[in-house]
């Protein structure tokens, strides 16, 4: 049965209502396989999962890489969405923020490359520099769509005035909040992370802050089960609702979760 679909902002594209980050495919999340997850990839496209989530900062650039891998024979088959602005080294915790115009171009410029394609589907700022103002971030990002080398654009994790600021200088498609898998009521303690997982470095998943968000997953848990259905079900209930009442109530935007 095909996945159903939702309308993309106010673009008129339409994209499947569940999508795939491709992020832990090249680390944060433990140990990778690449042949694993180039399996998966094609495996999202024959089940209609064709909305690709990744970004420049990922692997730092490997996920694109890997993308590039699979959309040198499905680039028509994939609607792609990659990010720019968290710039860092091999280690995660060292990373700094950009959105000057000359960094959002150059970063366009070698994710494509990476990619191995000629345009991208949906590009966002990940993070918002604090010392740039988001209406020069996204003037340059307009230039990217005018010269076709972006569709349409989004943001990730800002503010309501840090959206309206930028819609009024190009519209907005999208919106990604996160959420890194707590709510599904997998993780228990810190140990049930690997050695080498980002999320030991969380602050929602260590100390107080760990066990109070677990109070909170134990009573999610408890309504899904009324509900008799898991914590991830219901996780994705609650999207593709919020999703509709967006597109019902004509919300500028789509909004995008992991």
């Amino acid at each position: 049965m095909p996945l159903p679909t939702r309308e993309l902002g106010k673009t008129g594209v339409k994209i499947p209502t569940i999508g795939l980050g491709c992020m832990g495919m090249s680390e944060f999340y433990g140990q990778t396989d690449e042949k694993e997850n180039i399996n998966v990839l094609n495996k999202s496209i024959e089940l209609g999962s064709y909305f690709w989530d990744t970004a420049d900062i990922y692997g730092i650039g490997a996920n694109e890489i890997l993308l590039s891998k699979v959309l040198k024979e499905h680039r028509n088959d994939v609607f792609l969405c990659t990010k720019f602005g968290a710039v860092r080294g091999p280690d995660v915790k060292n990373m700094m923020v950009k959105g000057d115009r000359e960094y959002v171009l150059q970063a366009c410029e070698n994710s494509l490359k990476r990619l191995g394609i000629d345009y991208i589907d949906l590009y966002y700022q990940h993070r918002v520099d604090p010392k740039t103002p988001v209406e020069e971030t996204i003037a340059a990002m307009a230039e990217l769509v005018k010269e076709g080398k972006v569709k349409y654009i989004g943001l990730s994790e800002c503010s309501a005035s840090t959206l309206r600021r930028a819609h009024k200088v190009h519209p907005i498609a999208v919106l990604q909040p996160l959420s890194r898998g707590f709510l599904t009521g997998k993780y228990k303690s810190i140990d049930d992370f690997d050695q080498n997982d980002y999320r030991r470095t969380s602050p929602r998943f260590f100390g107080d802050s760990f066990q109070k968000n677990l109070e909170i997953v134990k009573k999610f848990q408890e309504f899904a089960s009324k509900k008799d259905v898991t914590a991830s079900q219901l996780c994705l209930a609650h999207v593709f609702k919020h999703s509709a009442i967006l597109s019902e109530s004509s919300t500028l935007l789509s909004p995008i979760y992991h």
